[in-house]
């Protein structure tokens, strides 16, 4: 059986949940954070998130095979 693996946080800042298998500033954006605000959560982000539209040069990722 599949299923999503999604890590969350509380977030005091925002009084909310937060996903945190994105970046601090997808997550920023996200709950409209202002600049300069000390993240409470901070290096408890993925430093890449799995959302990107383009995968970053030198990051090497094969493929799945199709079914």
């Amino acid at each position: 059986m599949g299923g999503f693996d999604v890590h969350f946080a509380p977030c005091p800042a925002v009084g909310e949940m937060v996903i945190t298998d994105q970046t601090q500033q997808e997550c920023a954006r996200e709950h409209d954070c202002p600049a300069g605000r000390k993240c409470p959560l901070e290096g408890g982000f993925a430093e890449i998130s799995g959302l990107v539209e383009a995968l970053p040069p030198g990051l090497h990722v094969q493929a799945a095979p199709p079914r």
